[in-house]
């Protein structure tokens, strides 16, 4: 299984097939538990991760740590990727022909690890993985079923930054998270 991330990984790497490879500093593959039955999904890498190669390590990939924190598991428990691979401009959402080109990678990282949960960290990441017309404010918290996947749509870590009136909602979609029994 590892060796499947790393030949991916690799792949990844030498990718310039959208404006996003050919600007990057580093890619940002994900990273965490090959085996993990949780898989976390966002948009992209913003600028510290662009820089560090690493995903959801700024102030938002803090904030994502001690929300995975809070329902008691680990960083390293966990899976964490994003949609698009590479940084946007300006922190920009990936634009549809990006996300569509890097979604196939992230396709086969899930065919890999094989979670059980995934979530949706945010309106693209959510748009991109159930249904391109999901309304983050509406649809968050609520679990779809997709193949063998269960699937939930959560804000991303920014946008409560943003507005930490929804860290309440965000909390309690993680305690569905946390109450899942994974067989």
């Amino acid at each position: 299984m590892e060796d499947k991330l790393i030949e991916l990984n690799n792949l990844v790497m030498s990718c310039k097939k959208c404006r996003l490879g050919v600007k990057r500093t580093n890619v940002v593959f994900g990273e965490g538990n090959p085996n993990s039955k949780i898989m976390f999904i966002g948009e992209g890498p913003g600028e510290e991760e662009d820089r560090t190669g690493r995903p959801f390590v700024g102030k938002a990939g803090q904030l994502l740590t001690k929300m995975i924190e809070a329902i008691n598991l680990k960083r390293e428990d966990v899976y964490i990727a994003n949609i698009v691979k590479c940084r946007p401009p300006n922190n920009r959402v990936p634009f549809d022909d990006e996300a569509d080109i890097c979604i196939n990678y992230l396709r086969k990282q899930v065919a890999i690890i094989k979670p059980k949960i995934i979530v949706c960290l945010g309106a693209t990441a959510a748009r991109h993985i159930i249904d391109k017309n999901i309304r983050i404010t509406k649809d968050r918290g609520n679990w779809v079923k997709k193949g063998d996947f269960l699937i939930m749509p959560t804000y991303h870590p920014s946008a409560l930054l943003r507005d930490p009136s929804k860290k309440k909602e965000a909390w309690e979609d993680f305690k569905k998270i946390r109450d899942v029994k994974l067989i």
